[in-house]
């Protein structure tokens, strides 16, 4: 198990730069925000940063609501050099979902499983329902106590990323709540857990209905408009809950390319290795037994072919056919 007392001697006397993967969700904002004020406790300046947008009602809240300061790659790219420190946080190089800064990784703090080996000079990779809980663990670790904003956001990252608890939820996070919960500002987390939603995603909502297709008890939905990731992710939990489906599959168009999200509650399904298998060769992807994400370039699209949504449709079922044969 990693000892973050050597996290800290690496970066002691550095100034470093977490990075979370891009399109942030509460988690890794959590996740990142927890690390800094440790690293400050510690007298080591940092600075959060990430690539994409904030693209959630909830999670701009968020950064309001617990003063977290976070600044796009574009605005800390002038500052940068090759030197400089970089913990990547709920990411890992080479996962398809992290932008490779200009910088030295020297860290990486993740709940996700690695598909991609890479050597760090300090690296906490363990399989938890929330990466905040490692972060959780790293105070009580150290016999600290961490302010309101800092608990809250972390607390928040954990029953976000765990949807309340009841997704890929181990002992771990169960504790780290039980932790965090009574120096948490509930007040905001209240405000918090009724910001979800926003009106414009109702449009999302119907696409996804009126766009389903089942086939068998894999449900593959397109949404024909551009999306965030957390509508995604939110649209695909959806469709899961229909008692026809079993394995989510929800797709759109962007600038970035074709983003995906996937859900399984089979136990015989992992949803991070189908992912990896059905896009292998045209995008990235990857993530956990019950949730993963994917995305497929724009300057990728030609591999597709003439029928885009058929060729997706196939490559997901014969990953399927794969994994169940194993």
């Amino acid at each position: 198990m990693a000892d973050v007392r050597q996290l800290l001697s690496i970066c002691e006397g550095r100034t470093v730069y977490i990075q979370t993967h891009n399109f942030p969700d509460p988690d890794a904002i959590g996740t990142a925000f927890g690390l800094q004020r440790l690293l400050l406790h510690f007298h080591i300046p940092s600075k959060i940063c990430y690539e994409g947008r904030i693209d959630k009602l909830s999670t701009s809240k968020m950064l309001d609501l617990f003063h977290i300061q976070i600044y796009s790659y574009a605005e800390i790219r002038p500052e940068l050099t090759e030197g400089d420190y970089i913990i990547c946080v709920d990411s890992q190089k080479g996962g398809g979902n992290i932008t490779d800064f200009v910088g030295d990784e020297i860290a990486s703090i993740d709940h996700h499983p690695t598909y991609v080996q890479v050597e760090y000079r300090y690296a906490d990779l363990q399989i938890v329902g929330a990466c905040a809980t490692l972060i959780a663990e790293y105070y009580q670790d150290l016999g600290l106590t961490p302010d309101r904003d800092t608990a809250s956001a972390l607390l928040y990252g954990i029953k976000m990323d765990t949807m309340q608890f009841t997704r890929g939820v181990t002992e771990r996070d169960i504790a780290a709540f039980a932790f965090l919960f009574p120096l948490a500002d509930q007040d905001a987390m209240s405000t918090l857990n009724n910001s979800t939603l926003e009106f414009s995603d109702l449009q999302a909502y119907g696409a996804a209905i009126e766009g389903i297709q089942l086939y068998g008890y894999l449900g593959l939905s397109r949404i024909p408009f551009s999306c965030p990731d957390a509508m995604i992710a939110i649209l695909s939990d959806f469709i899961l809950s229909l008692v026809e489906v079993e394995v989510a599959v929800i797709y759109c168009e962007r600038k970035d390319g074709l983003k995906l999200s996937i859900r399984s509650e089979r136990s015989d399904v992992h949803a991070g290795t189908l992912t990896r298998r059905a896009l292998q060769g045209l995008g990235d992807g990857g993530g956990h037994a019950a949730m993963a994400g994917g995305l497929i370039p724009r300057d990728r699209f030609e591999l597709l072919g003439r029928y885009p949504d058929d060729t997706l449709r196939n490559a997901f079922l014969n990953a399927l056919d794969e994994q169940l044969k194993e």
